[in-house]
């Protein structure tokens, strides 16, 4: 491990990356451990059980779940991209990870961060359809569908974010094997880079406000329509009822794009005004605050989940 510490000259395509973690915290990286442990351990439980109760109740086989399942499914997929990594390097120090690994590793939590915005737009012209044409929800909105639009949303995000590591793979020499950082990220693999990184710099770039940006205006335009709809409901207790259909939505989409809004902003234009621990920390918490959050805004909020789950532990207690 030491020798791997100090092979830091400059050299030909590494047969390995060594993830530092969290610059200057050194020992106290590891009481993170008590930060993102229970954050990852939420994370699988929660999206877990959420997946299992909508797979094995029949009544929930509808649309709007079938979009959560997916939405359970990306944040188990997110937060496992890189969680291991983060704990093992908070728990023992500096990891070797291979540098196909860290290519992959790149590319599936750039593709989960893209599903997963991608998600909660569809979800939320889910809600903009069930409030503002509810007689017609049944026939728009199908499970077919949105199995189409699930499918469509793997694919954009496979498409846009391929050429990450691909951009890298193209560059033969580094500066350094250290990674200062608790996973493969894009842009802290491209700084080791020796050569030209201004394409690597402008897709990232590009690629950031145009996916975030469209994705968070066509969120802004549904959430417009409810608006409108639910304004022209009669009375107090209707425009309550079908903005309470929203509710939940509304807190996942708070949980994934404030932390992210934040990180981006303090990583494009505070590079230099705040600390570079600071960055990487609101980092992962942007990659695992929303996985741990989602399944207990969604069990607390959503009323069908909350019943199905009650039921469960009953039926479980009862047979102690």
């Amino acid at each position: 491990m030491e020798e791997a510490l100090h092979s830091n000259s400059t050299c030909l395509r590494p047969t390995f990356f060594l993830l530092t973690g969290i610059p200057g915290l050194g020992g106290a990286q590891a009481w993170l451990l008590l930060v993102f442990g229970p954050m990852y351990l939420l994370a699988l439980l929660g999206n877990g059980t959420l997946l299992a109760v909508v797979r094995t109740d029949t009544t929930l086989h509808q649309p709007m779940f079938l979009l959560l399942a997916t939405l359970a499914s990306t944040d188990l997929g997110l937060a496992t991209s890189i969680a291991p990594g983060l704990l093992a390097v908070l728990c023992l120090g500096p990891q070797p990870v291979p540098y196909a690994a860290c290519l992959v590793q790149m590319f599936f939590v750039h593709a989960m961060t893209a599903m997963e915005s991608g998600v909660l737009l569809a979800m939320a012209c889910d809600r903009a359809v069930a409030v503002g044409r509810p007689l017609h929800y049944p026939v728009l909105v199908t499970k077919v569908r949105v199995g189409y639009v699930i499918l469509a949303l793997v694919v954009k995000a496979v498409a846009i974010v391929v050429p990450f590591p691909l951009l890298v793979a193209r560059f033969g020499h580094f500066r350094a094997k250290s990674i200062g950082h608790s996973y493969c990220e894009h842009m802290a693999v491209v700084e080791l880079v020796v050569g030209n990184t201004r394409v690597n710099n402008l897709y990232g770039l590009a690629l950031s406000l145009a996916v975030s940006g469209l994705d968070i205006l066509g969120i802004a335009g549904s959430y417009g329509l409810i608006a409108h709809a639910v304004l022209r409901l009669p009375t107090r207790e209707a425009r309550a009822k079908a903005l309470g259909t929203c509710s939940s939505h509304i807190c996942v989409i708070l949980a994934f794009y404030v932390p992210g809004l934040f990180s981006y902003l303090t990583h494009r234009f505070g590079r230099h005004t705040v600390p570079k621990p600071v960055h990487i920390l609101l980092s992962n918490i942007y990659l695992l605050l929303p996985p741990a959050l989602n399944p207990l805004i969604y069990g607390v909020r959503t009323k069908q989940i909350r019943d199905r789950l009650l039921e469960f532990l009953t039926s479980k207690k009862s047979q102690f």
